[in-house]
Parts: C-alpha cells; structure tokens; sequence
C-alpha cells in the first residue's frame, strides 16, 4: 500500500497517497472507518473518488450488519470479457458489426420493444417483493446496456487475439431494490436513535429486512450477469453475421458493485465492495481504462491487506459536470481519431466519458502491483457508450 490514516478508529489503507485522494472522498473513508461494526481497516484502492455515502473504490468489511449505499444503487454492476480467435479486423468489418450492436442492444434509458425470452432472466428462489414487482418491466431491459460509464468495446489484445467487453450492470430493478432498503434503513435507524453519517444507513443482521434485503441483491447480482451476457451474445451475432468464420472463447466476468460473506483475517465478516473488483490469488479480472486508454486482463494476487481486491478501473478524475464544461471537444475527439479509436463522443454532452475525465491508467496499475498481475492488456478498437 501506498499510505495509511491512522486519526480514526479503524485504520485507512490506502493504495495511493492520501494527497491524491479528493476531500469528499477522504471525509467518506473516515466515516467508515469510525462506524462501530466496521472490521479491521478500511481499504481505499488507486482508483476511488468520492460516491454516496462510500468512496467508489472502497472496500468496507462488517460484523453483524450491511449497509445498502456500500454496495451501491446499481447492484452486481461490473464486466465480462470475451476472446475471438482474430488476429486482425479490418475497420470497415469493424463498422458493420458496430452498427449491427447499435440496433440490437439499447443504450441509455432505452429499452427493448418486446420483453425478452424468460430464459434470460434468473430463477426466481426466495422472498423477493421488489423483483417480483419489477420483474415484468426487466424483461424489456435484460441486455441494455444503460448511461454512465457503461461500454461495449472491442479491444485488440497483447496476446495477439481481438477481445470484446462490457460493462454494464442491474439496471433499474438492481436501482428500486437499492433505494428500496437504503429508505427502510434510514427509517429504522432514525427510530432506534442511530446516528450514522450520511448516507450509510444500515440494516442490522437481526433484523427481518436483512435477509429480503440480502436474497433481492443476490438476485440483482445475478440479473446484472444476465444483462452482460445477453449483451454479449447479441454482439457474438454481430460478429458472425460478418465474419462467419469466428469462434469465441474463455468468458469472464466480474462485478464490482456487491456485498458477501467471505472468511478474512480468520473472522466471517460481510464484505462490501462498491466499485472494486475481488481479486483473490490466481483470480480472474478485468481492469478498464477509458476509451482512449488500455485496459487489462488480470490475475489476483490475494493480497490479505485490500482484503483480496484491486480496482474496478481508472477512476475518475473531474467530475461529469466539470469534464462537460471545461474539456475540449475538438482536443478530446482528436485525439482518439489519431488513435484510430471508433469512440463515442460525438457531442459536448458526451465529454463526461472522454480519457481526460479519468485518471492515468497506468499510474493506477503501478499503484496496485502488489494486488494484481497483468496478463493481457487490451488496446481500445471501436466504442459504444451508453
């Protein structure tokens, strides 16, 4: 690690100095690490800013209680990746099969016209209320991709092969499910005298709304793989549609967005990771930069101090609001088509997601050495954003 706070009750550990990190962000890793079920330390990873309630890039463990806004409103958001067996794609193939993806996976608040076959979507097993009442309108958005830094990208691998990722996650049934039980713990905690800061309203292990909290995330983890994998099989369509001859394999996936209970420093304790992706030894994961920077395939080292995590990403470094108002569009468009990136950003409102709004990808990575091992890194090809 690259520095650790030591004023609050449980250590900071921070991979990357505490200078680096906004104050925002700062000032919510401290409420963290003075909650009173709060395990061990706090473990902030090189590509957090500051989110609600938790800072993205942040890993909390507990004892006896979860909290709805450490896992996020977009619950099981994450990414999966997907190996061609091509070498090489020329750019007017790869402009086909973009516009192919564009007319059968919606983005944005768009939705499917039709509902999706149920096949899709995952089994239904427990007490589940707020699923059962937005399973109907989820069936028209299973395999959407959604806002925000959501991505389809085709990426040319160091390991000779063209790779495709998504990233994407629960949509507006993982959203209702998290505003859902972040309302009813706000509301239990003022009724009992709790002061917790804001927006880490938490729902205790005793209570009847720990497990219907617990089983509805579940499911909105399972739902969000779901939306990633059928996105990714409407984008193997594109490809065979015009490349007949490709194959694909080793699927992985990873989300980012999510609470479990995992055994660490010999205790059983819930752990939230709110953009941060697991990364045990031998692991599995995907770190993404921008769509003007690489992104990396990766193994976990399991490193015991990050409680076995790394990065979900670059992280940003201006906000949405900043990048819109004071980066250049020409400058940012330009410098992708130099690149010979078939990017997303078309217009001053698409300036949130431009390279220069995100932190240097490699400046995160080198943070990180001791959690990851770099297998493949993924050089940007073609761009669909939501």
């Amino acid at each position: 690690m690259k520095d650790v706070i030591r004023t609050e009750k449980l250590p900071i550990k921070l991979w990357l100095k505490e200078n680096e990190m906004e104050e925002g962000a700062l000032e919510q890793a401290r409420n963290l690490a003075n909650l009173p079920f709060a395990f061990k330390h706090i473990a902030i990873m090189p590509d957090t800013h500051q989110g609600y309630g938790m800072p993205i890039g942040a890993i909390l463990a507990t004892k006896g209680a979860v909290i709805p806004n450490a896992v996020g409103v977009d619950i099981g958001c994450g990414m999966c990746s997907l190996r061609t067996n091509l070498t090489h794609i020329e750019t007017p193939k790869l402009k086909e099969i973009m516009s192919i993806i564009r007319k059968t996976v919606p983005v944005g608040f768009n939705r499917h016209e039709t509902p999706q076959d149920e096949v899709w979507m995952p089994v239904k097993k427990e007490n589940l209320p707020i699923v059962e009442q937005e399973y109907k309108s989820a069936l028209y958005q299973v395999g959407t991709l959604g806002g925000g830094n959501h991505f389809i990208e085709i990426q040319n691998g160091s390991d000779g092969y063209i790779w495709i990722m998504i990233h994407s996650g629960s949509r507006n049934i993982g959203f209702t499910v998290a505003n859902h039980y972040n309302d009813i713990a706000k509301e239990k905690n003022r009724a009992l005298g709790e002061k917790v800061p804001k927006d880490l309203a938490f729902i205790p292990e005793d209570s009847e709304y720990f497990d219907l909290y617990w089983n509805e995330m579940h499911y909105c983890i399972d739902f969000a793989l779901a939306n990633r994998k059928l996105m990714m099989e409407r984008t193997k369509l594109a490809f065979t549609e015009i490349l007949p001859e490709v194959e694909f394999a080793d699927f992985i996936n990873k989300p980012h967005n999510f609470a479990t209970w995992e055994e660490h420093f010999g205790e059983s304790v819930i752990v939230h990771r709110k953009g941060a992706t697991r990364a045990r030894k031998g692991e599995w994961g995907m770190i993404p930069g921008s769509q003007g920077t690489r992104s990396f395939l990766v193994k976990g080292k399991g490193n015991a101090e990050s409680f076995e995590s790394c990065s979900h990403g670059a992280g940003r470094v201006m906000s949405r609001t900043q990048a819109r108002k004071t980066l250049d569009l020409e400058e940012e468009r330009k410098m992708l088509t130099d690149q010979g990136v078939l990017h997303a950003i078309r217009h001053r409102g698409d300036l949130d997601e431009a390279p220069s709004s995100y932190k240097d990808i490699d400046e995160v990575m080198a943070n990180q050495e001791a959690l990851v091992d770099v297998q493949v890194s993924l050089q940007p090809l073609a761009v669909i954003k939501g």
